[in-house]
């Protein structure tokens, strides 16, 4: 079990592929280093910033981290759902399978929030422009 807990997309998992995802789109838009030459200047939430590059924002790229966990938890669920359903209906399996399930509902719920949250700050910051 300590597998399905510690596995990659935990809290570590998340972060590493939201880091990841931003530093490969260059997403983050700061001006510097962008990628093309494009007509708009200064940072801001979309991809390239100055740049007018084509990768996602690195707000996708959040939202993508937090698709990709929630897709690995699911899949744990699926593994453990299959075990059951095959025959290990021990109380440990059912155990493992509760609390892999309230595990998603936490991630489910963290990602809706996050999302949510930051998306509320973007809409304040640009109705003060």
């Amino acid at each position: 079990m300590s597998n399905a807990v510690n596995g990659a997309g935990g809290t570590a998992g998340l972060v590493n592929t939201f880091i990841a995802d931003v530093n490969k789109n260059d997403a983050v838009g700061n001006g510097k280093g962008s990628r093309g030459a494009g007509n708009s200047s200064g940072g801001g939430v979309s991809a390239g910033g100055g740049g007018g590059g084509s990768s996602a924002s690195w707000y996708e790229s959040m939202a993508r981290a937090w698709g990709q966990t929630m897709d690995a938890q699911a899949s744990r669920i699926t593994e453990l759902s299959g075990t059951i359903g095959g025959g290990d209906d021990q109380p440990s399996s059912m155990i493992a399978l509760t609390s892999q399930s309230l595990r998603m509902q936490f991630i489910s719920n963290s990602a809706s929030t996050s999302i949510n949250s930051i998306a509320q700050g973007i809409e304040k910051l640009a109705s003060k422009q």
